[in-house]
């Protein structure tokens, strides 16, 4: 007969066990290994450790935690833990059971709580589903074991807890699709309004950097006292908790000085196993130092400790963060409605994510609920190495001729990359298009009458297919790759869309256009 119960402390070297046969050594949370971190977890208020046991045998199947939060921005939020059971114990309902256990020991003790399973498999995805939790977003490379890995995220509700949820939250257009979805999924709703162009804090790096002193660490009190009514960044740690359970949290702040006087402070907790670094909180006397702090830390993430995933939970109804933090980097990987306890109501929460490390392509075993959130933030995720390619050749691109670097961002930031191998078809006489090709790297050839006649060679810079964009006929032309060739791919719908909200930038890339059909007219007939 299996049994759930909570863990004692005679349990603790059959949990080290469990975790071992599961990730063997290169699981990245030592507490599930060393004896003494898993006694502190058994004996702490802030940590329910629950365990499934084989009676006839005495032995642990599984184990499951929740990590509660209570006061502060996560008041009665829970973070369920990992869920583990061992490979020979699978199949047998262990892993519903320890679900079942944990939601039965928080009942009426949350308004929410978030569980985190791995997209590779879809066991605990499946669990989750099946007890009432909804998918609210995907986390790319979060999780670090032999190697980076997907999480996803999942969210329920308890009580009447959504009825404290503010409404209308204000959000960057690219994180709207996110939110719809995990709202829906979540029986809400959308209600976002969409900030299409919010403004950023200011570039500004007249400060001197340096870390939290006691001295600091008053000043920024007094300014977190006045400036709480609209806190922009959320997480665990705040200031008031105090000097000594900051740092003993590997946690830690960096002060802007002006002048000698402090102006703002940022919050941030450092996993050196797992290479990942988390802001927790940012306060500011004005709005000066923000953006300045942001960067800093971006810069110290990569040449300190080799940080390769920075997460941040900021307010869904904060706009101008969720455009600074786009513009240094971070991306929507999860939408959490009602997530922040904030005075007398629950708030929305954006999470946003910066990764260093190349997104690769890896196995998944998502469930058909998390397929299309996963989606979605993938896209954005591998859209955003458009961005800097493009900006670096811009030199060389005619259709960005006489755009500012903001509407060159903008139009980048409507391309995918493509790459072509050596031989491979870009684009088919006689087929209607409905993308133009800007070649980044590699030539193709302009061939006719089915490929046996060659009448020109497309360049690094130059377009293909954009014939397409100013009438309905279809390509008269082939086009075919001669080396690899790395393209950037503007979809039409795509940038209709763009030119309806922004007419100067439909200006200026027909402008080009039209220049750019002329010149290669030329050559061709030349050519003949």
């Amino acid at each position: 007969m299996i049994i759930v119960r909570d863990a004692t402390e005679a349990d603790v070297e059959q949990i080290r066990d469990v975790f071992l046969a599961i990730y063997g050594e290169n699981y990245s949370h030592p507490q599930f290994y060393e004896i003494p971190l898993l006694k502190k977890m058994v004996y702490s208020d802030d940590v329910i450790l629950v365990v499934a046991e084989d009676q006839e045998r005495g032995k642990i199947l599984g184990a499951a935690s929740v990590l509660l939060s209570m006061g502060g921005y996560a008041d009665l939020l829970g973070v369920f833990g990992r869920l583990v059971v061992r490979p020979d114990a699978r199949n047998q309902g262990v892993g519903s059971l320890l679900m079942e256990h944990r939601l039965q020991r928080l009942s009426g003790r949350l308004h929410l709580a978030l569980v985190e399973p791995r997209a590779i498999h879809s066991y605990a995805q499946k669990i989750a589903f099946t007890h009432g939790f909804a998918p609210v977003g995907f986390q790319p490379m979060k999780l670090l074991l032999a190697k980076r890995e997907n999480l996803t995220i999942f969210v329920r509700y308890f009580d009447n807890s959504l009825k404290l949820r503010r409404n209308h939250p204000r959000l960057i257009a690219e994180a709207y699709s996110l939110a719809e979805q995990a709202l829906r999924n979540c029986g809400l709703t959308c209600d976002v309004i969409v900030e299409e162009q919010p403004d950023v804090y200011p570039h500004d790096n007249r400060f001197d950097l340096e870390e939290l002193t006691a001295e600091g660490y008053t000043t920024l009190l007094h300014f977190q006292r006045g400036r709480v009514r609209n806190r922009e960044i959320f997480g665990p740690i705040r200031l008031h908790h105090g000097l000594f359970r900051i740092t003993s949290r590997q946690s830690n702040y960096l002060i802007a000085r002006d002048q000698g006087q402090v102006a703002g402070g940022i919050g941030f907790s450092v996993d050196p196993l797992e290479r990942t670094l988390r802001i927790f909180e940012l306060i500011s006397l004005t709005d000066r130092p923000v953006r300045f702090l942001l960067s800093e830390l971006v810069k110290m993430s990569a040449s300190l400790w080799d940080i390769e995933y920075t997460e941040v939970d900021v307010s869904a109804y904060a706009p101008r963060m969720q455009r600074t933090l786009l513009e240094l980097g971070f991306l929507p990987t999860a939408y959490i409605p009602a997530m922040v306890f904030h005075e007398v109501e629950r708030r929305d929460g954006l999470r946003m994510a910066r990764i260093t490390t190349k997104a690769e392509a890896m196995p998944m075993d998502l469930i058909p609920e998390c397929r299309g959130l996963a989606r979605l933030v993938l896209r954005s995720f591998v859209d955003r190495q458009v961005i800097p390619k493009v900006a670096e050749a811009i030199p060389l691109i005619s259709l960005f001729r006489g755009m500012n670097e903001e509407q060159v961002r903008q139009v980048a930031g409507r391309c995918t990359l493509r790459v072509f191998q050596a031989r491979d078809i870009i684009i088919r006489e006689g087929e209607t298009g409905d993308s133009t090709f800007i070649i980044l790297d590699g030539t193709a050839s302009v061939t006719t009458s089915g490929g046996n006649r060659e009448v020109g060679r497309i360049l690094p810079g130059e377009c293909l297919g954009e014939m397409s964009l100013l009438t309905s006929t279809g390509h008269s032309a082939t086009v075919i790759a001669t080396t690899q060739t790395d393209t950037a791919v503007l979809p039409h719908d795509e940038l209709i869309r763009l030119i309806h909200l922004r007419p100067d930038i439909g200006v200026i890339i027909y402008r080009n256009l039209a220049t750019g059909l002329g010149k290669k007219l030329i050559r061709i007939d030349r050519s003949r």
